[in-house]
């Protein structure tokens, strides 16, 4: 396993977490279940942790992935600069979750407000957890790429909702 097929491996965890996370705490919340809410506070905790792997083999991965032909530069720095944000996030949303969860244990008086708290934050995190996966997803996967133009049969359609609109009535 080399340094890009690592990253690979990790790099989809940081955004899985959060999505966990926020479902585990709507049960949470709705079936007022401290315990619930815990668990959701350790997986965005652990999300936090996937963050710094993700991280940590990023820099690697780029140095491998640069020296392949059709790799654009600009790309790598839009992921670079869109990963480094959310994973910014993802450690106050995992440091917020450690305070939440200790809170939740001594039973403060204000805990009772984390859970809406931690679940507004994580929703504001996996809005960036969507930029990342699809910069990071556009670097080798050009059919996901915004303008791409697409062969299909003897015609070609951009990547637009109107050109797939228009290539549907074609075919009715």
């Amino acid at each position: 396993m080399n340094n890009t097929h690592l990253h690979l491996v990790v790099n989809h965890l940081p955004i899985i977490f959060p999505i966990v996370g926020i479902i585990i705490l709507l049960i949470g919340i709705l079936s007022k279940s401290e315990i619930t809410n815990r668990n959701a506070y350790i997986i965005f905790i652990l999300g936090a942790f996937a963050s710094i792997a993700a991280m940590a083999t990023g820099e690697n991965a780029e140095e491998a992935i640069e020296k392949i032909s059709g790799i654009s530069e600009n790309m790598i720095k839009t992921h670079e600069e869109t990963s480094e944000l959310f994973a910014g996030l993802s450690y106050v949303l995992g440091g917020f979750s450690l305070i939440s969860l200790f809170g939740s244990y001594k039973n403060f008086a204000v805990t009772k407000y984390f859970p809406f708290i931690v679940s507004i934050f994580a929703i504001v995190v996996l809005f960036f957890a969507q930029k990342v996966g699809t910069s990071g997803g556009e670097i080798r996967h050009t059919e996901i790429r915004s303008g791409v133009t697409f062969q299909n049969d003897n015609q070609t359609e951009k990547n637009t909702e109107n050109d797939f609109k228009k290539s549907d009535e074609d075919n009715d």
